[in-house]
């Protein structure tokens, strides 16, 4: 048993394999809440990259939002099953992640904005889900909470969180962040060209075309992870705008597709999941898929591709002293004198 009470099974990437749609569309609104929230107080960044959430040892976070003078951070936790708000200056607040309604939810989190002097007004409609317009105040149909499902789906994030970093280090070009994107609920990172884009069709529920204008305001060939296609999701790739001969070329490893429905390359989640190396399968897709796109379109390759992947840093001792280019690194780690 892990410290918070779930079963510890040997395997790093867990299975998903079971029913908890009904769970991950209910934290899929929840964190379109939280998601609302860094929105309405951060100013805008590129490509919307200030509203995003972050893969943490126990969830998923804002990271620290201001709020005049002040900061404050929500975090979910997946382990201990609480959402978390904590404050620059010391205050917090929480509330048991459970089978709750979204209106309660959001009643309970604005509540608690208010008072910790945060008070916070959004949009209450979801986006990016089709079919759906019921204001989250006014939501008593999503409630669901699985724990373990859960559990078991921020272990699959930490995981592919940890290859999308490796992925991001190996290109020296225009690169976001890998971060979790509450509208789709899934986890991205994307490479740029650095030539702009024809204006994107938009199309996404509840999303004016401004939103997908800036998305896609310059090309790209981006990544990610969906935990919503086939019983335990899948990792996709996808260029924008699409070269001539992209679907065509060849991607891999084996298990690997494109899928004229969707507009992009997928590879199931259990493919990797079940794998001798499932780093190696992973990487394989993310950088054959990259060099479709990348290939297909012209980019220049050399100015943008790293040479080979960078050495992890070296482990510092207690005293230790780390030669850098040009720089003379010396700390005395205990006791700073």
């Amino acid at each position: 048993m892990t410290s918070s009470g779930h079963p510890q099974d040997d395997a790093v990437w867990p299975s998903l394999a079971g029913d908890w749609d009904a769970t991950q569309e209910t934290v899929h609104l929840w964190t379109q809440i939280v998601g609302k929230i860094r929105m309405a107080n951060t100013p805008v960044v590129n490509h919307w990259w200030n509203v995003t959430l972050y893969v943490t040892t126990t969830g998923l976070t804002t990271s620290p939002i201001a709020y005049g003078d002040r900061t404050f951070q929500i975090d979910f936790d997946f382990q201990d099953h609480r959402l978390q708000i904590t404050t620059s200056d010391g205050e917090e607040r929480s509330l048991k992640l459970e089978p709750r309604s979204v209106a309660d939810f959001y009643d309970e989190v604005m509540a608690h904005l208010d008072e910790l002097g945060l008070t916070t007004r959004i949009w209450t409609i979801p986006v990016e889900v089709p079919g759906l317009d019921t204001p989250f105040d006014e939501d008593v149909d999503h409630a669901s909470y699985d724990a373990a499902a859960m559990h078991r789906f921020w272990r699959s994030l930490v995981q592919s969180d940890r290859v999308f970093h490796d992925f991001r280090a190996r290109f020296v070009g225009k690169v976001s962040p890998v971060h979790f994107f509450w509208g789709g609920f899934d986890l991205a990172v994307t490479r740029f060209s650095g030539r702009t884009a024809p204006p994107h069709p938009g199309g996404a529920p509840h999303c004016g075309p401004q939103v997908m204008h800036e998305a896609y305001s310059h090309e790209v060939s981006s990544a990610g992870y969906w935990p919503g296609d086939g019983p335990e999701g899948a990792y996709y790739s996808y260029a924008y705008p699409e070269p001539p001969g992209y679907r065509e070329s060849p991607v891999g490893p084996a298990g690997a597709s494109w899928r004229d429905d969707l507009g992009e390359f997928i590879l199931p989640y259990d493919v990797v999941r079940t794998a001798d190396d499932p780093d190696a399968v992973l990487l394989e897709f993310l950088q054959t898929t990259y060099e479709a796109a990348a290939d297909s379109a012209n980019w220049d390759r050399p100015a943008l591709d790293a040479d080979a992947p960078p050495a992890p840093a070296p482990a510092l001792g207690r005293m230790s002293s780390v030669l850098l280019p040009g720089i003379c690194v010396s700390e005395r780690l205990a006791g700073r004198r």
